[in-house]
């Protein structure tokens, strides 16, 4: 064949799609590429409508929320008095995780950085001015600075005793997490709940540590709020109903005329 007949006889065949079993042949790959696309469209959707209608739940405490923890402080046996309300808490905006004095701290998330998982005891030490504690160090504004390892003060229970630092946070007022404590070394890593009891020491190891003796105060702050929550839903459910005024129709009044009597003539004879 003439080199000249071989290139048209390539070009037919190239115009033609090949030869006679490549056109026999079905896309398989085609076809499996676009079920493939088809399945992972449907899937996708299913999932999506899975997710709309299953949200996952949000980390508490949400803003809006209002949380309350029992806080004291116990320096080498003696119990100190409760810090005082956060200097800052007139400052905008005003700190999510405060106290107001009454050894009661408060999470009342207004921003997402006290929010959720950001609702720290940690986060409370950080807000409130001089105050210091650390995994090895504590110190109460106005107070003496106490480190690991530093003897307890004379005229203290613990006198000449060498203290350290832990934090008891028990999960809750009630049984059973009034009656399982965690040790702690340090604010990191205590996420605050409602309810809860936290005591700040600096004893000997081994010392009794007591809970704070502000579980009063916590309770009645709960209450308070709960009180105010419920009036607050309450006003807002409560409709005003609207009496409707109900127009009086006057009659009028109807005249009857009088009937005139015509007089009677006499003929006279």
């Amino acid at each position: 064949m003439a080199r000249g007949d071989s290139g048209k006889w390539v070009a037919r065949a190239g115009a033609t799609g090949g030869g006679r079993s490549y056109r026999g042949q079905k896309p398989m790959k085609w076809y499996a590429s676009l079920a493939m696309i088809c399945l992972l469209g449907v899937a996708l959707i299913v999932y999506s409508r899975y997710e709309r209608q299953h949200p996952a739940p949000s980390v508490q405490p949400a803003i809006g929320a209002h949380w309350y923890q029992a806080l004291g402080f116990d320096v080498c046996g003696t119990i100190e008095p409760n810090l005082p309300a956060n200097p800052n808490a007139s400052t905008s905006p005003v700190p999510g995780i405060r106290t107001d004095g009454d050894g009661v701290i408060q999470v009342s998330p207004t921003t997402k950085a006290d929010a959720g998982d950001n609702a720290t005891f940690a986060r409370f030490v950080a807000r409130y001015p001089k105050l210091v504690l650390t995994s090895s160090t504590l110190q109460i504004p106005g107070q003496p600075k106490y480190v690991n390892g530093e003897k307890c003060p004379a005229g203290s229970k613990y006198a000449g005793k060498t203290g350290q630092l832990q934090i008891k946070m028990w999960p809750s007022f009630t049984p059973p997490g009034s009656n399982n404590p965690t040790v702690f070394h340090g604010p990191t890593g205590i996420k605050l709940a409602d309810g809860q009891l936290i005591t700040v020491a600096f004893v000997p190891s081994g010392a009794s540590v007591p809970k704070p003796s502000s579980i009063a105060a916590m309770l009645t702050d709960r209450a308070g709020s709960a009180s105010s929550t419920q009036s607050t839903a309450v006003s807002s459910s409560t409709t005003v109903p609207v009496t409707a005024t109900t127009a009086t129709t006057t009659p009028t009044a109807t005249t009857t005329p009088t009937a005139t009597t015509k007089p009677t003539t006499t003929t006279k004879p």
